[in-house]
């Protein structure tokens, strides 16, 4: 049985449970990665039978990994909280073998895992298998799959500002109107940094999603053609739009 498994997610918590269980059950784990880039390089490095990965990491996320890593000798099973049909999508064309959709209990991962290990890759890999277990979907995640569609980084600072600040307009929508005096030194005070490096951090954001054109992907998200590539929304623009679609999706 190819049973050694190399470990990507960027809680290290996870990773941590996940090499307990699995070796209790047989697995060898043979290397753990909390960002893209290390995935790659352990992946080269320990030469393992199949990778758990997720899609949302640091550096490089896990479709990027999809597209880098060499699968011919490797298996790839996706375990993402993302749980929207064209993410599935996307890893299948990207060559993932099987999605799994967290929370998933460590039991049903070490199955998968045994269904995996007793198989080999096909030159074509068929569109990965997918286990939907009910989901609630947490503001975490709806505002994660957002950023993914119109290309927000996770790895840059701005990523995580852009975030708290929307789920903050989503509680409070008043303080919109307060971004200067209110939002960004809130944010500040949360992150331990000052608001000038939040409003900086959240401009360029907003600008690497501009820069990598993505701007149909942003006008379908929000059902209007609401910019085109000559323009860019300011940082209130584009909290309050997001705010504003999570406060419609929950109505």
């Amino acid at each position: 049985m190819k049973n050694r498994i190399l470990l990507v997610d960027d809680s290290e918590e996870l990773l941590s449970e996940l090499e307990t269980f699995l070796s209790s059950r047989g697995f060898e784990v043979v290397g753990k990665a909390t960002d893209g880039e290390r995935a790659i390089e352990l992946a080269e490095l320990v030469k393992p039978d199949i990778m758990v990965l997720d899609l949302v990491m640091p550096k490089m996320d896990g479709f990027a990994v999809l597209e880098k890593v060499d699968r011919s000798n490797m298996r790839v099973l996706v375990l993402s909280a993302l749980s929207q049909d064209t993410f599935i999508a996307k890893a299948a064309s990207l060559g993932a073998d099987y999605y799994m959709i967290k929370p998933c209990s460590h039991e049903n991962l070490a199955a998968r895992l045994k269904d995996l290990s007793g198989t080999e890759r096909t030159a074509q890999p068929a569109a990965p298998r997918s286990v939907r277990a009910p989901v609630n979907k947490t503001l975490d995640e709806k505002i994660t799959n957002i950023f993914i569609t119109v290309g927000i980084p996770a790895h840059i600072k701005g990523y995580q500002f852009l975030r708290e600040a929307i789920k903050m307009a989503i509680d409070n929508p008043d303080i919109i109107n307060s971004i200067t005096k209110r939002l960004y030194p809130e944010v500040a005070e949360r992150f331990a940094t000052s608001p000038s490096k939040v409003e900086r951090a959240i401009r360029h954001a907003i600008e690497v999603a501009w820069n990598r054109g993505k701007i149909e992907n942003i006008n379908s998200l929000f059902g209007v053609r609401v910019y085109n590539h000559n323009e860019k929304p300011t940082n209130g623009e584009f909290i309050a739009l997001v705010a504003d679609k999570m406060l419609l999706e929950s109505v």
